[in-house]
């Protein structure tokens, strides 16, 4: 097992990159994404994918729950009735306990409904659940997230789908020093140097939907991704140089000739 793993609620995971299962041309296509970005968890909007009906193609076929960790989320919810519901129907289908909450305000922008939020979260951990919280970028609420006993933290970077990459990375930062638990940037990452950044803002981890699902080359994009985030931890945890605004060799000034 990698020595630098991603720990979500206890369990240990290789890749830092997790990926969704929505937007693909096809199931094919999403699993062969899936495989080519190494990610080892992956999202699964309960009210949109197929995990049940077995007259129609079903996403087991195509992603081994046993090689994968399944996510199911809230996708599409707008309040905390349809959020709970869907996630207590996701653990009766398939015994999940490791969810992601995903409770939208407006059906323009996707914004997260952070009261709404907030109480499932509450409501979803008394009942045994391990909540993976999508919200807003704003500190103060994410520390309330955290004390309502989310096991993941998960601000977006800018609008679902949006691939306007990380808009607001100081807020990131502030979320990041104040939290230790596990901090994933969720929506709104457009190419592969989004996940670098993000990495190298100290993020745990990174999801990934539209920017891989709708790229022209989606396979390709999956590889990148991949690589985007190796790179991008591997930049942080090595400890960049200072920044400065004046220059300063790169060579030393003893024994010049």
């Amino acid at each position: 097992m990698n020595k630098d793993a991603l720990v979500i609620a206890k369990k240990k995971f290789t890749s830092r990159l997790i990926v969704g299962t929505g937007k693909y041309k096809s199931m094919s296509e999403c699993a062969n994404a899936i495989k080519i970005s190494g990610a080892d968890i992956v999202t699964v909007a309960v009210r949109r994918v197929n995990i049940s009906d077995k007259s129609k193609p079903i996403l087991m076929d195509y992603i081994d729950p046993k090689k994968i960790t399944y996510l199911p989320n809230t996708a599409g919810c707008f309040n905390s009735k349809e959020a709970l519901r869907t996630l207590r129907l996701a653990r009766e289908i398939g015994g999940w306990k490791l969810v992601k909450l995903e409770v939208l305000g407006d059906k323009k922008n996707l914004f997260p409904e952070m009261i709404e939020t907030l109480r499932s979260t509450e409501i979803l951990t008394k009942e045994g659940f391990q909540v993976m919280v999508y919200c807003n970028d704003d500190p103060l609420m994410a520390k309330r997230l955290e004390n309502a006993g989310a096991c993941a933290i998960m601000p977006l970077a800018a609008p679902i789908g949006s691939g306007l990459g990380i808009q607001n990375e100081v807020n990131i930062k502030i979320i990041r020093d104040q939290t230790k638990l596990p901090l994933i940037i969720d929506a709104g990452l457009g190419q592969a140097s989004d996940a670098t950044i993000a990495m190298e803002l100290g993020c745990d981890g990174v999801l990934v939907n539209t920017a891989i699902a709708k790229a022209k080359k989606p396979l390709d994009m999956a590889l990148a991704f991949k690589y985007a985030v190796l790179a991008g931890r591997k930049s942080y945890i090595s400890g960049r140089i200072k920044k400065t605004i004046s220059g300063k060799p790169s060579t030393p000034k003893k024994g010049i000739i």
